[in-house]
């Protein structure tokens, strides 16, 4: 059991302390991964050794925000799986054409 003492969360005096800090450094880690390029959740999660539910949590808050965007859809480097391929970088972002009016059917 001394080896799970090592491994366990901190314990924080009053209820929270401490707690919000931790996942805003997550938070910004995964930011700033995802800002340098476009990748799938995993591939951050790997990266960074962060939870990918945490990531996900993240990347749904984000996207209320308008903050995170789905660049392309592809396969998982990692997973060979499909995924979609985020990024927090607004230089990236791919444009909402409109429909022009001129275009006659």
């Amino acid at each position: 059991m001394e080896s799970n003492q090592l491994n366990s969360p901190k314990v924080f005096s009053h209820k929270g302390q401490g707690k919000s800090t931790h996942f805003q450094a997550q938070m910004k880690r995964v930011f700033a991964a995802l800002y340098r390029q476009p990748k799938t959740m995993l591939m951050v999660s790997i990266e960074t050794g962060i939870l990918r539910a945490n990531i996900c949590r993240y990347v749904a808050e984000w996207e209320k925000e308008n903050r995170i965007c789905i660049v392309r859809k592809g396969i998982c480097p990692i997973s060979k799986h499909r995924a979609g391929f985020y990024t927090t970088n607004p230089d990236l972002f791919p444009a909402i054409v409109e429909p022009s009016n001129t275009v006659k059917l």
